[in-house]
C-alpha cells in the first residue's frame, strides 16, 4: 500500500539531534514528520553514550566490590567471597535502560504532536523522498527538511568487524561473555572508555594507538592521570603503533585472534580473545539519496556544508549533528536541532556557542571546556593559569576522588580576567561541567566565580579554589 504525505518539517534521523528537532518543531505548531530506520534515540542512546555509561557504572561497582573482598577489606567494609561478572545479565540490565529511554523518546515525540515513521528514507529531490517501511512505501513532500542522519563506525578494510572476534563499539557493548583479554585498536575516547570499564571487570586490556599518545585531543597535563591509571591497572599501551591485520588461531573453545601491528619499523603481535576497533566515526552520507539533493559538501568532502544557522546550500534544507561536521557530539546535535526548529518557525537564532563541552568517561573522567593554556597562547592571548588538586578538597577525599591525581585548571586572560577555558580530570568530575560551560557562556571574570559562594562540602569548591589559585590567593593550598 502506497501513501502520500505532506508536512512543514521533515526530519530524517531520530538521534539526539533529530528527535529534539522533531519535538521542538511540533511544539511550535509545525506539521512534523520524523523518519527513523532504527530505534528512536540514535547511536547515542541505543549503542553509544547511554549503554557505555551503564556498563562503566557497573564496572565501577564491581571494582569496588573487589576492593571490599580482599582480606583486609576497604574503608572498614568487607565482603566474603569473590565477586563475579555475569556479562549477559549485565548487558540485559543495560538493555533495559536503553529500552526505557527509547520508549521515552517515542512518547515525547507523540506527546508533542510529531509523527514518527519507522523506515528508510531515500530522496529523489531536495525536499521529496520515498520511505520504505515494513509493509509499505510512503511518499513524503516537505516544505523544510532537517537532515540528522548521524555517523557510523569506521571499519578497517584489512580487518573488518565480524562482531564475534573483531568487534566494533556496538559489539563490545553487547558481549554475552566477559573476554579474558582484548586488544583495542585506537586510543581515542571510545576505546579508552570501554577499555577502562573492561579492565575494571577483570579483562586484560592492550591498546594499540597510531599517534604518539593516547587521547591526542587532550593536552599532556590533563591526560596524565589517565595514563597513570592505565599503567597502575596493567593496561598495556603501545603508541606510534599501526595495526596491520589479524589471524585466527586455534580451534573450538581455545580459539583466539592474533593481532599484528607495526612499531618503529618492527613487527609485533598479541594474541587475545577479542579485538575492538575504535579508529573513529564517519558521517552517514550514503544510501539515502544525498546525491539527488544537490547539496554542497565542505572542503573535506566528508560533511554537508552548513552556515551558522545549519542551512545547507539548498534553501529550506538544514543539516545538524554528526553529518554536518565536528565536533561529533550528541549535545551539539541536540542544540542544533532545537535551534533549527525555531529558525523554521520564524525565530531569530544562530549557532554562536562560546564553548561546547568535551567529556571523556574514563577513569578518571576528563572534562574540557573552552581553550587550553596553549591554545589561548596560540591565539595571541596573555594568560594566567591556576590549578587546584582534588586532593585538597574534602568532598573529593570522602569520595576517594583524589586517588587519581585529579585537578581543575582555569585559564583566564591576564588583562581583564575573562575566563577562556577550564579543564578538569578526576573521578566524578564530569558533573561539574555545567558550571564550567556557564562561566564561559556568561563571559565570567575570575572575580565573578571568586565572589560566588560554593556549598561545603562539595567538589564544586575545587572550581572556586581553582579560580582563587588563578588570582594568586587560593585558601586550601599554598
Amino acid at each position: 500500500m502506497n501513501e502520500s504525505l505532506k508536512c512543514q518539517v521533515l526530519v530524517v534521523g531520530a538521534g539526539p539531534g533529530g528527535y529534539v528537532a522533531g519535538i521542538r518543531a511540533a511544539q511550535l505548531g509545525l506539521k512534523t514528520i520524523v523518519v527513523e530506520s532504527d530505534k528512536a534515540g540514535g547511536t547515542c542512546l541505543i549503542r553509544g553514550c547511554i549503554p557505555s555509561k551503564a556498563i562503566i557504572h557497573a564496572a565501577d561497582r564491581f571494582d569496588s566490590l573487589r576492593k571490599h573482598s580482599t582480606e583486609e577489606g576497604h574503608m572498614g567494609l568487607s565482603v566474603s567471597g569473590e565477586p563475579e561478572v555475569n556479562m549477559s545479565a549485565l548487558v540485559s540490565w543495560k538493555d533495559s535502560i536503553v529500552e526505557r529511554l527509547n520508549k521515552g523518546v517515542e512518547g515525547l515525540l507523540k506527546a508533542a504532536g510529531a509523527d514518527l515513521i519507522k523506515g528508510w528514507a531515500k530522496f529523489d529531490g531536495p525536499k521529496s523522498c520515498n520511505v520504505r517501511t515494513s509493509d509499505a512505501e510512503i511518499r513524503i513532500e516537505a516544505e523544510n527538511v532537517i537532515l540528522a542522519t548521524g555517523s557510523s563506525h569506521i571499519d578497517l578494510p584489512f580487518m573488518p568487524c565480524d562482531e564475534e572476534f573483531i568487534l566494533s563499539s556496538t559489539g563490545a557493548l553487547d558481549l554475552d561473555k566477559l573476554p579474558k583479554s582484548i586488544a583495542i585498536v585506537g586510543g581515542g575516547y571510545i576505546g579508552l572508555e570501554i577499555g577502562c570499564a573492561l579492565a575494571k571487570l577483570g579483562t586484560d586490556v592492550t591498546i594499540i594507538e597510531g599517534m604518539g599518545s593516547i587521547l591526542e585531543i587532550m593536552d599532556k597535563e590533563i591526560r596524565r592521570p589517565l595514563e597513570l591509571w592505565l599503567k597502575k591497572h596493567g593496561v598495556a599501551v603501545h603508541t606510534d603503533s599501526l595495526a596491520r591485520g589479524a589471524e585466527m588461531k586455534g580451534k573450538g573453545a581455545s580459539r583466539k585472534v592474533e593481532l599484528y601491528f607495526e612499531r618503529d619499523g618492527e613487527d609485533h603481535k598479541v594474541k587475545v580473545d577479542k579485538i575492538l576497533v575504535t579508529v573513529g566515526r564517519k558521517p552517514n552520507t550514503k544510501g539515502w539519496g544525498l546525491e539527488n539533493m544537490g547539496l554542497r559538501m565542505d572542503s573535506s568532502g566528508r560533511f554537508i556544508r552548513i552556515d551558522r544557522k545549519c542551512r545547507t546550500s539548498i534553501p529550506g534544507v538544514y543539516a545538524i549533528g554528526d553529518v554536518s561536521g565536528e565536533p561529533m557530539l550528541a549535545h551539539k546535535a541536540s542544540a542544533e536541532g532545537e535551534m533549527v526548529a525555531e529558525i523554521i518557525a520564524g525565530h531569530k537564532r544562530e549557532f554562536d556557542n562560546v564553548a561546547i563541552p568535551a567529556i571523556v568517561f574514563t577513569e578518571p573522567e576528563i572534562v574540557s571546556v573552552g581553550l587550553t593554556p596553549n591554545e589561548a597562547k596560540e591565539r595571541g592571548e596573555e594568560v594566567i593559569v591556576g590549578k587546584f588538586p582534588l586532593a585538597a578538597n574534602g568532598r573529593a577525599l570522602s569520595l576517594e576522588a583524589e586517588k587519581t591525581g585529579g585537578f581543575i585548571r582555569v585559564t583566564a586572560r591576564e588583562s581583564d580576567h575573562v575566563i577562556l577555558g577550564i579543564q578538569a580530570v578526576g573521578s566524578h568530575i564530569a558533573e561539574l561541567h555545567g558550571e564550567f560551560v556557564l562561566a564561559l557562556e556568561m563571559g565570567s571574570l575570575l572575580e565573578d566565580i571568586a565572589g560566588t559562594i560554593h556549598a561545603h562540602p562539595t567538589m564544586s569548591e575545587a572550581f572556586h579554589e581553582g579560580v582563587l589559585k588563578t588570582l594568586g590567593h587560593a585558601i586550601h593550598i599554598s
